[in-house]
């Protein structure tokens, strides 16, 4: 059960990101109106798929707690888990901060309001096409390590054996 949740969260994770990352040739062709306008819509179904991603760390963590130290199956959770962290790590540093900007003059209430506020200083208008790149391109980077942390799990769980049983590939 663990193996199948860890897989299919990392594989939501994947998903969200590599959807924004799909759409970075369509959003770079939009003008500064246009991609304001688009920008808005991801707030709050990205928002609440986002929890897939701290539940597919903690679930990889479990995982990696009950797989045997040592051995391929244990390497490869541990690095699905690790990349994981990553796509969050990047999240926090670079997208969240630009989230303050596109959110400036929508009302938030709620959740969302204190979501968005946290950890985010608010970030100065300036040229915005900076800002865009800074978040479009963390997003196609939060892709690539979600799809090497769902390649990871998926080798880790079709290895073998469950974790703790014996005579793991």
């Amino acid at each position: 059960f663990v193996e199948v949740l860890a897989v299919v969260l990392v594989a939501i994770a994947m998903a969200l990101t590599l959807a924004h990352a799909l759409e970075l040739p369509g959003k770079l062709r939009l003008d500064k109106e246009q991609y304001f306008a688009v920008q808005t819509i991801y707030y709050p179904g990205f928002t609440i798929g986002g929890i897939a991603e701290i539940l597919g760390i903690l679930v990889l963590a479990l995982l990696l707690y009950l797989t045997p130290f040592g051995g391929t199956r244990f390497l490869w959770t541990l690095s699905a888990f690790l990349l994981l962290v990553a796509v969050h790590a990047i999240y926090w540093v670079f997208t969240h901060p630009v989230n303050n900007f596109w959110l400036r003059d929508v009302e938030l209430s709620g959740l969302g309001s204190t979501f968005f506020s946290a950890f985010a200083p608010k970030t100065e208008p300036g040229d915005w096409k900076s800002l865009r790149d800074v978040w479009e391109y963390s997003h196609v980077a939060r892709a690539a390590l979600a799809m090497l942390s769902l390649i990871a799990i998926t080798i880790a769980v079709s290895s073998g054996n469950a974790p703790g049983e014996p005579g793991q590939g």
